[in-house]
């Protein structure tokens, strides 16, 4: 390809990477594991660089990812009943604590509909 003389000729300075080598910086920084700019240094690519990609790729997650409806529903309800028996079990250590300690844990540091849920399972478990 030829240009004129008085054109200037803009230069290609920039590498060629794999879609899946943007990916995985992409997926690093959205994880947490490393920030922009460590991703900027560490992998030698300008900060405006990545966040085109960002950009341009977080389309192609949103329809890599998405899930239905029903499958949302049925994960969400799993979390919250790993939540709950993670509360229980949390609940069930601080009565001990308090019982074997004689201290009111629940009551000095808990907000307080939670110290009164404590509260009462211990009067339960007292019964």
């Amino acid at each position: 390809m030829e240009t004129p003389e008085n054109e200037p000729v803009r230069k290609r300075n920039g590498k060629q990477v794999s879609f899946k080598y943007k990916l995985s910086v992409i997926e690093q920084i959205n994880n947490g594991q490393i920030s922009l700019n460590f991703a900027s240094k560490k992998y030698n690519i300008s900060k405006s660089t990545i966040e085109y990609w960002m950009k341009k790729l977080s389309n192609y997650e949103q329809t890599n990812k998405s899930i239905s409806k029903d499958d949302e529903i049925k994960k969400l309800k799993n979390k919250i009943e790993d939540l709950e028996a993670i509360k229980e079990f949390q609940q069930e250590l601080i009565i001990e604590f308090e019982q074997v300690t004689g201290e009111e844990l629940s009551k000095k540091s808990l907000p307080d509909w939670l110290s009164n849920e404590i509260q009462r399972k211990k009067k339960k478990l007292s019964k």
